[in-house]
């Protein structure tokens, strides 16, 4: 099975652990979760599915294992065809961050367009200009 484009998340952030040097399942755990900012933390199980998955497409292999206090550490490290998907895929998100960030600049928020439609902030229900009905019959 080949690696989906685009990358989902957790893929993309695995790939881009490991485009620095060959890491372990905890060290691997501990750089996503960096990378995210906090925002995913991966299981064990998950890491490790992930990771025989991208084993199995050849966008990772095992680079070497260590004895650490009784256990075993395995390494793994981005293959040159990882480091081919992660450049293409860190490359379509720059030219969509781009494009995004051309639209958002080229008119001030609040602005109208022909025929009427603001293209400003959204005014959505339980905002100021829609404000949300509570249970009770007031108003939030």
């Amino acid at each position: 099975m080949a690696t989906p484009t685009p990358l989902r998340e957790p893929t993309f952030l695995i790939l881009t652990a490991l485009a620095r040097e060959p890491m372990h399942g905890y060290g691997i755990i501990s750089d996503v979760a960096a990378l995210s900012g906090g925002r995913l933390a991966l299981r064990p199980g998950t890491l490790y599915g992930a990771l025989d998955r991208l084993t199995d497409e050849r966008l990772v292999e095992r680079d070497h294992e260590e004895v650490v206090e009784g256990r075993l550490r395995r390494y793994y490290r981005l293959t040159e065809a990882g480091r081919s998907v992660l450049t293409a895929e860190t490359e379509r998100l720059r030219r969509n961050v781009e494009a995004a960030s051309e639209r958002l600049r080229a008119r001030p928020a609040g602005t109208s367009t022909a025929g009427g439609f603001a293209r400003g902030p959204l005014n959505l229900p339980g905002t100021a200009a829609h404000p949300t009905l509570r249970p009770t019959g007031g108003l939030a």
